[in-house]
């Protein structure tokens, strides 16, 4: 076996391509969920200026996410989503 297909096979080479995939995962999730604030916001009539659509779909905080979610259901303007305390 050459040097090369064995470090394909190696326990370390495994754990990166396991994380890479933890990682597109996660990144997967938090996109689903900023695509709900923004569907959400926009099914109640909401104007979601270009700032704050990328903003939001920058975003990869889970929680952040998660509380623009709660808010996005009662906000009347879509730049109360980033607001302390709401």
């Amino acid at each position: 076996m050459t040097a090369i297909q064995y470090f394909w096979r190696h326990p370390l080479a495994e754990q990166v391509r396991e994380e890479g995939r933890e990682e597109g995962r996660e990144e997967g999730r938090a996109l689903e969920r900023a695509e709900s604030v923004l569907r959400t916001l926009q099914w109640r009539g909401v104007d979601v200026p270009d700032v704050v659509r990328k903003r939001v779909l920058s975003s990869t905080d889970m929680d952040e996410l998660g509380s623009w979610l709660d808010r996005s259901y009662r906000v009347a303007d879509a730049g109360e989503l980033f607001a302390e305390g709401c």
